[in-house]
This record gives C-alpha cells, sequence and structure tokens, in this order.
C-alpha cells in the first residue's frame, strides 16, 4: 500500500481503542483497505468509483466519537463497503467526499457513466 497517504486510520473496537488488524488509507487516486494479521487482504478502490458515503453513528459509536461510513461504489468486486468504526467521521466523510469530486473532475466522470444496461449490467 501507498505510504503517501492523505488519511490513514485504523478500525476501533472497545472505548474506541484501536486494538484491531484493520487499516484504512486514503491517497489521492483510492481508498485502500486492509484486514488481516496471518491471513491479509487489501482491497483497493479508485475514488471516481465511488457513488455515495452515508455516514451511520450508533448509540455506542457516538458515545466515543465514532462512526461507520457505508459506501456504495460501482466497483464489481465490492460494489458496498463499510469503513468501521473510525473517529472523527464526518471530517474524514467530508474529505472523502471532495476527494471523489476532484477525482471525477480530472477524469471527466460523472455519475451517468455509471448507469448500467438492464440486459446484461456492463457499464457505460
Amino acid at each position: 500500500m501507498d505510504t503517501n497517504y492523505i488519511w490513514h486510520d485504523r478500525k476501533r473496537i472497545f472505548f474506541g481503542l484501536p486494538w484491531t488488524f484493520t487499516t484504512y488509507g486514503l491517497n489521492e487516486n483510492s481508498l485502500f483497505i486492509k484486514r488481516g494479521i496471518f491471513n491479509i487482504s487489501e482491497e483497493e478502490i479508485r475514488l471516481y468509483r465511488i457513488l455515495d458515503i452515508t455516514l451511520k453513528r450508533s448509540f455506542w459509536e457516538r458515545l466515543f466519537g465514532l462512526g461507520t461510513l457505508h459506501l456504495c461504489t460501482a466497483d464489481k468486486s465490492t460494489p458496498e463497503i463499510d469503513i468501521l468504526h473510525i473517529p472523527a467521521p464526518k471530517e474524514v466523510r467530508t474529505l472523502l467526499s471532495d476527494k471523489v469530486e476532484e477525482a471525477r473532475s480530472e477524469r471527466y466522470v460523472g455519475v451517468r457513466e455509471f448507469i448500467g444496461d438492464e440486459e446484461d449490467g456492463d457499464l457505460h
């Protein structure tokens, strides 16, 4: 994973402590999610493929200043993904949203690019 992150954090558990093996990273082009200690999986989602960002905060997350971002994407392998239990979720949502718009502008990509054909499900 790239080390030139704009934002980097890890999933939190009890009382907001980062005792997990799930890390999140954001650079100018992609969102990275790395899970595991023995069996490691790394996911990369191009920012221009993110279609929607929803902030969810349970009572316990609000109590400890955490939140979960739910992302809907145009990525075939990961159509939906959650960035779980992160601190400062509103700020991260704003940063991510701004970077998604920048990535789309740079590539001249609009939401209409991701509307699928009902017959074959291909992206235009």
